[in-house]
């Protein structure tokens, strides 16, 4: 079981005590930036750097010589270990648990309740950064990316919006409307007079706009995104701006949860899935989610997997909404004919071996019966399949019966871009046989074509591929050299 994430939180310390116990130059690190919150340290060590003992005289920190004793806990809010004993730094963490005090042990994650992270700070605005104390360097290694990032007019913005917060929060009570209020100040001029540092101006502005702002009723919206495979890296950065704006999200069963996770957290979550075993949403139900919610007002997300309108019936979402006047937009996606392939290490078209990709759909019988099996069974092509499992012994003999080659090669991609990929390959002759073997289960995607054989050689994400053990390698499979 994976160790749970920390809680993030920043506390207020004003005028509280804080112990810190240890007198060098970790101490000192972490009692300045006590003072800084306005905390109360008192430090209690056998002898203090030459900088801490300047503090005590000058009255800032309280000192307490000598060796650690568990009355040094009474009535205070926090500790902080930073002696260079372990021994001394294990009875702090000891008496700090049996008190309820939140303790942190510089440099020991095992022994600490409380983390200290790097902190990026641009006036009242702060960013805090923590690797679970199991990697500071990288948090520290990030706040110096985010130090260049962000100028100090973000402190100079989150000021002039807290003088103001009362009268915009009157001004629109609604959460939804101040958020799309504060969204449209941003891509505004407001930050760009900061910057500028004319600060009156920006002031001025703030003011006009709230002056200026739409009495009426915000009107809803909905936008179709491409979830893609379930790798929250192939997300498109309109994709996550949609989800973060979003005060609905419609998602399909299969969107990860590293997906959903990247969504705005406050956004209400309704699963609408579509399923073979168990609980399935219906189309009709999904188009009078979006309606209801769009005419309320929200900014509705359809969240679906891999691509809108590659087997995704966008196109009729889409007309749903069209006909019923509500405002639409659509962020593609990478399908999972794309991310498969690739995480699979197959190339779609390779010059040598496939000039054409075919996108194909195959769910049962009736669909099969639509399918153009003359076409499909060419050479020199790649069939991208996505499909049932189920369907993988009629798909086989189709092909087979209209002259595709028995000894093609094939590659099922089982949970593909994800941390579990499988990626499971064969022959077309065996397709079926071997699908049951390995027990290929949904979500999967059918590779078919000389490219699949490349997935070995060029296999570079997660798991090798498999293959059934008595399989028969096809002698005239691409090889690297071939591929060069």
């Amino acid at each position: 079981m994976p160790p749970a994430a920390l809680f993030p939180l920043f506390a207020d310390l004003r005028g509280r005590a804080v112990r810190v116990v240890g007198g060098g130059a970790v101490a000192e690190r972490k009692i300045e930036a006590l003072l800084h919150a306005g905390a109360l340290p008192r430090v209690g060590a056998p002898a203090l750097s030459p900088r801490l003992a300047q503090w005590v005289a000058q009255g800032r920190i309280a000192w307490d010589s000598g060796s650690f004793t568990p009355a040094w806990l009474d009535e205070v809010w926090l500790v902080i270990a930073a002696t260079d004993e372990a021994s001394v730094n294990r009875a702090v963490a000891a008496q700090a648990e049996a008190r309820r005090l939140l303790a942190n042990v510089v440099d020991d994650a095992e022994l600490s309740s409380f983390q200290v992270p790097a902190i990026v700070e641009r006036g009242e605005l702060q960013i805090a950064i923590s690797s679970g104390g199991h990697a500071p360097m990288v948090a520290r290694h990030l706040r110096r990316q985010l130090e260049t990032l962000l100028d100090e007019s973000w402190g100079s913005l989150v000021a002039l919006l807290g003088r103001q917060r009362a009268r915009i929060r009157a001004r629109f009570p609604d959460m939804g409307q101040r958020r799309r209020f504060f969204e449209h100040l941003l891509a505004g001029a407001v930050p760009r007079l900061l910057r500028q540092r004319q600060d009156a101006a920006a002031e001025t502005e703030l003011q006009r706009a709230l002056a200026t702002a739409a009495e009426a009723p915000l009107a809803g919206t909905v936008t179709l995104v491409g979830a893609g495979p379930g790798d929250a890296g192939l997300l498109t950065l309109n994709a996550l701006r949609a989800m973060n704006q979003a005060d609905v999200i419609l998602h399909d069963r299969l969107v990860s949860a590293e997906v959903l996770a990247m969504a705005r957290r406050d956004a209400t979550r309704i699963e609408v899935g579509k399923s073979a075993k168990g609980h399935s949403t219906r189309q009709e139900d999904i188009h009078a989610l979006m309606l209801e919610h769009a005419r309320a007002g929200k900014r509705v997300v359809r969240l679906k997997g891999g691509d809108p309108f590659v087997f995704g019936r966008g196109g009729e979402e889409l007309e749903v909404l069209k006909a019923h006047g509500i405002a639409f937009e659509v962020v593609p996606g990478i399908t999972a004919a794309l991310a498969c392939a690739a995480y699979a290490g197959v190339p779609l078209t390779h010059r040598d071996h496939a000039q054409a990709v075919r996108l194909v759909t195959a769910h049962c019988k009736d669909s099969m019966d639509t399918l153009d099996w003359q076409a499909l069974a060419q050479e020199r092509q790649t069939l991208a399949v996505y499909m049932g499992v189920a369907g993988l012994e009629t798909f086989r003999d189709r092909l087979l019966a209209h002259g595709r080659a028995a000894a093609t090669p094939f590659a099922l991609v089982e949970n593909g871009s994800q941390r579990e990929q499988r990626v499971i390959t064969g022959t077309l002759a065996d397709l079926a046989e071997t699908a049951r073997l390995f027990e290929v289960a949904s979500p999967a995607l059918l590779i078919l074509g000389e490219v699949a054989a490349l997935a070995h050689p060029l296999h570079w994400h997660g798991a090798p591929p498999l293959s059934a053990p008595t399989q028969a390698r096809n002698t005239h499979a691409p090889t690297l050299s071939r591929a060069a």
